[in-house]
């Protein structure tokens, strides 16, 4: 996020965002990405395995490397800043790559859970990666009001057209008729089921996150918090819904 407001020119490579707010945010919530990976795997004390004998068929495994490459980025961004040094700008490339492929990996990774028809669609990278970057404004915008005030008005609109463009997608997921009766189900059990009283609230929260532009200065905050827990909620009944439904 501090990388788009540098290229529209909202910041420059000296600002707090870029030098400090980038590394710190992006890498707490990497590492706790990283943490839920591990949590969820069989033997977790093994998972050095991981990247000592690859299976480079699986998109965990992919997925981990992606998340160590950023990581380097993230470690050598925050130690210049820290020691004074200039080459932050030559990760910025590689870095928006990078973050960008963790931000959509777990798309693929889905897409391998073949008999989980809700899943399949060519429709979420794109989607999860217009989740990041409303997951990213929102998470930086209370930040921002507290270190970098002149930033919150384009973090605003950018929160407000993520949020639009997610609301949108999520219309088209749930309205457009499904190929197969697996993904009509879990739409049916999103939507109208057991998880309708998460997936209505998430949506609602996350409509807040598109009036952030027009709210006072000291409800942008409080509009971008809630929009991040209407995503949360979002998620749950996304992915609890696509594994509810029997695979026979």
């Amino acid at each position: 996020m501090p990388l788009i407001l540098l290229l529209l020119g909202r910041i420059d490579e000296a600002s707090w965002l870029w030098q400090w707010g980038a590394p710190i945010v992006s890498g707490i919530f990497l590492a706790l990405t990283g943490g839920l990976l591990l949590a969820d795997l069989e033997h977790p004390k093994r998972f050095y395995m991981i990247f000592t004998r690859p299976q480079w068929g699986s998109w965990l495994v992919r997925g981990a490397f992606i998340i160590g490459g950023y990581s380097a980025i993230l470690g050598l961004h925050f130690l210049a800043s820290m020691t004074g040094g200039t080459w932050q700008g030559a990760l910025a490339l590689p870095g928006a790559l990078l973050a960008v492929a963790t931000a959509v990996y777990t798309a693929y990774l889905f897409a391998q859970a073949k008999a989980r028809d809700l899943w399949q669609s060519p429709l979420l990278p794109p989607h999860l990666f217009v989740q990041s970057l409303l997951g990213g404004s929102a998470v930086l915008l209370p930040v921002a009001a507290r270190f970098q005030p002149e930033t919150v008005a384009p973090l605003s609109w950018i929160l407000a057209i993520t949020s639009l463009t997610h609301l949108l997608m999520v219309a088209g997921e749930i309205t457009l008729p499904h190929g197969t009766a697996h993904a009509a189900l879990a739409v049916h059990e999103i939507t109208s089921g057991r998880f309708r009283h998460v997936f209505w609230p998430g949506l609602l929260l996350g409509a807040i996150g598109c009036m952030a532009p027009w709210l006072a200065p000291g409800l942008v905050a409080a509009a971008a918090a809630l929009a991040l827990v209407g995503l949360g909620l979002y998620e749950h009944a996304y992915v609890q819904g696509g594994q509810a439904v029997p695979l026979a």
